[in-house]
């Protein structure tokens, strides 16, 4: 790649653009003018100048075609996860000693004690700023192209230096990803009664680029909002594993984010990536089942195509500058919608074709909806109709969605997560299940909800489950209210949320990847493997009935998964 393109990956003046050429070359020498750039087998990304695009991009490219965009998923554990009771077992004693722990987040605080070994040597084997771009600095272990790669040898260097920030300028000006990296694997700080859940693993840390700005402005996310795209996420997912290969050491990966776009099923790219890679033997993904059940954001109604139309009541905010919204149909039906707005103008029904994007101006409200559909959408199958708001009026919206066709359908709606969108913008008549966020519907990862260890009820605003194909997630319910994580300041502080719970389940996982592998006692086990593991001996509500849309199987209990174990062995 040269200079020139490798520049346009961080350009904002180039959009980044997502295309599937199945493993064949020859399909992307139509992009020639926009520097193909190849990230697997399967996906490729082009970068279009900014002058090209317009709104009807998604027409010519698809639906999946502009990078999804990512947000953060949050807002005494140890003990309630088993985890202690293990380290009380001398024979056991696991605490992730030889396994890797990779986070994928907003950085790392290098400089904090907790990431420090007993001898002072930095736990961190390396850091992946994606932010800091430099000529040669980037990863060699992967064709990304950006960033700045530093090692442990250079973190040592800083930790040791009058101003570390001179030789490695990385940093966490969030502290989500410090906060991640000391729940999963911090080392014991007696005197303020810390201790990560696998404190003698190392960490790999990739501090996410945010999205670009451009990308922003297409999803009208705003710009002081923390955002990534699905393609930097994917990069980050390589970058762990290949570093875990060339180490030949097992790795427990955590990534805490999530969006509420695609059709929260098992398709869509960074879900594919995501799945493959948690297959991978000495591989477990941990992922964060999101915080929207209470958010008011998701719609659900079956659609009679003979009976009436179903209505959609959408309360907007005075302060929503712009959105999206996404309306997912079960096949074989075919929907349309048609559109009332809050000061009584009305478009009739929306028809809809194979592919079309149409845009509809709102004179009354000087509210602009660009209009993107497509029949049937390559990756799952189902139609799916994408609204998006420019300037939307405050007030009720109403629209009022139709099916054609001799058989019922499913209609699944969502709006953006997180702060992507204000919390005064929900639909009145909501549906709190199949409100997991991506990539927490996918089939292999494990999925986490968070659950107050405290007084052992569910956090409030945790997503619950299914999948919209039915996929059973989440898969389990960790401690993520109030857990102590260290902060910027070298102090400590909590963190809420299901992201919290996947980071102290990224703990779990490093100490059964010791016992499986750097023990040799089962040296082929990968995520599938761990999740059934502790699915096994997770702690139920013996007047529930398991799986349920907001625990999935039960809360994790990595001291009964182990007792289990020892008692079939006994057997044996």
């Amino acid at each position: 790649m040269t200079p020139e393109e490798r520049f346009k990956i961080i350009d904002n003046n180039f959009l980044d653009i997502l295309v599937r050429y199945n493993g064949n070359p020859a399909n992307l020498e139509r992009y020639n003018e926009f520097s193909p750039h190849i990230i697997d087998d399967n996906f490729a990304i082009i970068y279009m100048p900014a002058s090209q695009v317009t709104r009807e991009i998604s027409a010519r490219f698809g639906y999946s075609a502009i990078p999804f965009c990512y947000g953060l998923t949050d807002e005494q554990s140890l003990d309630a996860s088993g985890v202690l009771k293990l380290r009380e077992i001398p024979v056991v004693n696991l605490r992730g000693e030889g396994v890797m722990v990779g986070i994928i987040d907003t950085g790392i605080d290098y400089t904090n004690p907790v990431f420090l070994r007993a001898d002072g040597i930095s736990k961190i084997i390396s850091i992946w700023d994606q932010s800091i771009d430099s000529a040669n600095g980037y990863p060699t272990i992967i064709p990304a192209y950006f960033g700045t790669e530093y090692t442990r040898e250079q973190i040592n260097q800083a930790l040791e230096s009058e101003n570390p920030l001179q030789i490695v300028p990385s940093m966490d000006e969030n502290g989500h990803g410090t906060q991640l990296a000391g729940i999963a694997a911090g080392s014991e700080d007696v005197q303020n009664n810390f201790s990560g859940v696998a404190p003698s693993s190392d960490l790999i840390i990739v501090k996410l680029k945010q999205a670009k700005k451009i990308i922003k402005d297409y999803y009208y996310i705003p710009n002081n909002i923390d955002c990534y795209q699905e393609n930097d996420i994917a990069w980050a997912i390589e970058y762990i594993v290949n570093m875990a290969r060339n180490m030949k050491r097992p790795v427990a990966i955590c990534i805490g984010l999530g969006t509420s776009q695609g059709a929260h099923d098992s398709t869509g790219f960074l879900n594919t990536i995501v799945s493959v890679a948690a297959d991978f033997p000495s591989v477990c993904i941990s992922v964060s089942g999101g915080n929207e059940g209470r958010l008011r954001r998701h719609f659900y109604s079956t659609i009679d195509p003979t009976g009436p139309p179903v209505p959609v009541e959408l309360n907007v905010s005075e302060n929503e500058s712009g959105f999206t919204m996404e309306l997912w149909g079960d096949p074989p039906v075919i929907y349309s919608l048609d559109i009332l707005s809050p000061s009584g103008e009305y478009i009739p029904k929306i028809y809809v074709s194979l592919v079309q994007n149409q845009e509809i101006t709102f004179i009354s409200e000087n509210t602009v909806i660009n209009i993107n559909s497509f029949m049937v959408e390559l990756e799952s199958g189902k139609q799916v109709i994408v609204l998006h708001f420019k300037s939307p009026a405050p007030g009720i919206w109403l629209f009022q969605v139709f099916g054609s066709g001799d058989l019922q359908g499913n209609v699944n709606i969502w709006l953006p997560s997180g702060d992507f969108i204000t919390k005064g913008t929900y639909f009145l008549k909501s549906d709190p299940y199949t409100t997991l966020t991506s990539p927490g519907n996918c089939i292999v990862p494990i999925t986490m909800t968070a659950y107050n260890s405290g007084n052992s009820q569910l956090y409030v605003e945790a997503g619950r489950g299914f999948s919209a194909s039915n996929i059973v997630n989440p898969d389990l319910a960790a401690p993520g209210v109030n857990l102590q994580c260290p902060s910027l300041d070298h102090k400590f502080t909590t963190l809420t949320g299901t992201s919290a719970a996947t980071a102290h389940t990224t703990g779990i996982t490093a100490m059964i990847l010791e016992w499986s592998i750097v023990r040799d006692n089962y040296p082929d086990i990968d995520t599938v493997g761990i999740k059934k593991f502790l699915i096994r001996g997770a702690s139920r509500d013996p007047q529930l009935k398991y799986p349920t849309r907001e625990w999935g199987y039960g809360i994790i209990d990595v001291y009964n998964s182990f007792n289990l174990l020892r008692s079939d062995l006994e057997n044996i």
